[in-house]
């Protein structure tokens, strides 16, 4: 069974891109994240949230797509 909450590891994995990026993008607002509380900075992703995301920036209007 599958966590719907992921690790700033497993978003990376999932969105094929690397750690270091997701934690960027997450401190930037870039993605949707939910940082923990504790002393180091822990992050989670909903991959509901990052299904959202992807599925949103995948629509390209037709007139920017022949641009």
């Amino acid at each position: 069974m599958t966590s719907d909450w992921l690790t700033a590891k497993e978003a990376a994995e999932y969105l094929k891109v690397s750690h270091r990026s997701v934690v960027k993008w997450a401190r930037s607002g870039r993605i949707p994240a939910h940082r923990l509380c504790g002393g180091r900075h822990t992050w989670r992703f909903l991959r509901s949230e990052l299904d959202a995301m992807l599925a949103a920036s995948s629509v390209v209007p037709a007139e920017r797509e022949a641009a």
